[in-house]
């Protein structure tokens, strides 16, 4: 008894402690822990999806500030201008920083640290070249002399048609960049110089300059040279305390994850190639299930992905031009005229169908060839099977029974019964016929078949072949 009494008392302080830490707040939920939110690489839907994430949490924490820590080349319009509305809108303060040393905020970075509260970078580290770059013209595929042969032909239309819509894309930006700037006190006329002539600077020359608000080594140089400084987030004035402050780094969750897979063009174009593919495979055959099921799954996914990314519509119309002269081998068997001038459309459109410039964002060729190559070899085979089932012999219906042989099972008048197929047939003929003769079938009149007798001296198979009537 006393054991017992001795495991009891332990049991309940052991609970006691447990619903103890679970009712007083650990550091991070007394908001003395910073948040940290990793920018690596171009900027996209899923870090979009990562920050906003992360400025909820910090919102919810009432944490003290967020900490981006950005090493990127740039990124989509789109998500950056998603991304800098976040942090316009957040109550908490957001420190941009570029680290490590080596590290570059570049485009679309650049405009990232203007719209922080507070901008820093680490030693050895770089800032700008912000212009916006329209790729529809030149073709990233082409060569520069095609640009001059272009020119040329239509007297120079297109690259005054270019020049106007880049100044209109270069125009924007600097106003927008500017307006940041002005918001934030920092540097205005190198944040437009930065865009129009893609200027960049150094850590220790942005500092000079009044681009950037700290330079430090690491973040604990960074919160040192934070704490003390006043920032208006939310149009609140807030100073911020950083002694002793944790850092928590936010690791993207599964959803991020899932959307920085699927938004990779090169994957958002296999998963739409096995979905076509499922769909045509499902039509071929009815009641498979499984290529319907698969196919239908992976065409949304690929659509949803192509919805977040910048897409060419031009690119878009000759994907789908493709997809149906490809479906249309699939049901009208053309032996290849159709699939052939499927993959054509549908591999110049997914080469122009992802609309910028930056190279993590593109279909890449190997990528590209693979699905082409796949593409052709199914459109072979579709072909070979139309071929084949072309040239074999009919088994099923109407005409099947014509040269099929049978035995007389009894004959009356020219007129009787005979066994076909395992079938028992009312046939006529001309002829004298007895039970157990064998027969050959010509014509099919209605449900009564034409026979005569079977003179071929093999004993299995079909009847000779011979034209028929009806």
């Amino acid at each position: 008894m006393p054991s017992m009494k001795t495991g009891m008392a332990l049991f309940w302080a052991g609970l006691f402690l447990a619903l103890a830490c679970l009712a007083f707040p650990t550091p991070a939920q007394t908001g003395r822990s910073a948040l940290m939110v990793e920018v690596e690489g171009a900027i996209g839907p899923a870090t979009s999806d990562y920050f906003a994430r992360a400025l909820a949490q910090a919102a919810e924490e009432d944490a003290p500030l967020v900490i981006i820590r950005m090493d990127t080349p740039g990124g989509l319009d789109t998500s950056m201008r998603e991304i800098i509305q976040d942090i316009l809108r957040s109550r908490v303060p957001v420190v941009a920083y570029v680290s490590p040393s080596g590290g570059r905020a570049a485009s679309a970075g650049t405009f990232i640290l203007y719209a922080s509260h507070i901008a820093a970078m680490t030693p050895g580290t770089n800032v700008g070249a912000a212009t916006p770059v329209q790729i529809g013209a030149p073709s990233p595929f082409s060569p520069p002399e095609e640009k001059d042969r272009e020119k040329g032909r239509d007297g120079g239309k297109a690259e005054q048609t270019k020049s106007a819509a880049d100044a209109k894309a270069i125009n924007d930006a600097v106003a927008y960049i500017r307006a940041l700037a002005e918001l934030r006190g920092r540097n205005a006329d190198w944040a437009e110089a930065a865009v129009r002539s893609a200027e960049s600077l150094s850590a220790n020359a942005a500092l000079e300059r009044r681009v950037i608000d700290i330079v430090a080594r690491d973040t604990d140089d960074l919160l040192a040279q934070l704490h003390g400084r006043i920032v208006a987030a939310g149009g609140v004035q807030r100073t911020l305390d950083t002694r002793n402050l944790a850092l928590v780094r936010i690791e993207p969750n599964w959803r991020t994850q899932l959307l920085a897979a699927i938004t990779n063009p090169n994957i958002a174009l296999i998963l739409m190639m096995i979905g076509i593919y499922g769909l045509i495979f499902e039509f071929m055959n009815p009641g498979a299930l499984f290529p319907g099921t698969i196919g239908a799954i992976c065409l949304l996914i690929g659509l949803y992905a192509l919805a977040a990314l910048p897409v060419n519509y031009a690119g878009i119309a000759l994907i789908l031009l493709g997809v149906a002269l490809m479906a249309g081998e699939a049901f009208a068997p053309s032996f290849g005229i159709l699939g052939i001038g499927g993959i054509v459309a549908f591999t110049l459109g997914a080469t122009i169908l992802i609309d910028t410039d930056l190279p993590q964002f593109r279909i890449s060729w190997p990528v590209l060839a693979g699905v082409a190559v796949f593409s052709l070899g199914m459109t072979a085979a579709i072909a070979r099977l139309a071929q084949v089932a072309h040239r074999r012999k009919i088994v099923s219906g109407r005409e099947q029974l014509i040269g099929a042989r049978g035995t007389v099972l009894d004959w009356a008048d020219g007129r009787g019964h005979v066994f076909v197929h395992s079938e028992r047939w009312r046939a006529a003929g001309v002829g004298p016929f007895e039970a157990g003769d064998s027969i050959c079938v010509t014509t099919l009149e209605g449900l009564t078949l034409r026979i005569e007798p079977d003179r071929s001296e093999k004993p299995a198979g079909a009847c000779p072949a011979r034209t028929t009537e009806g």
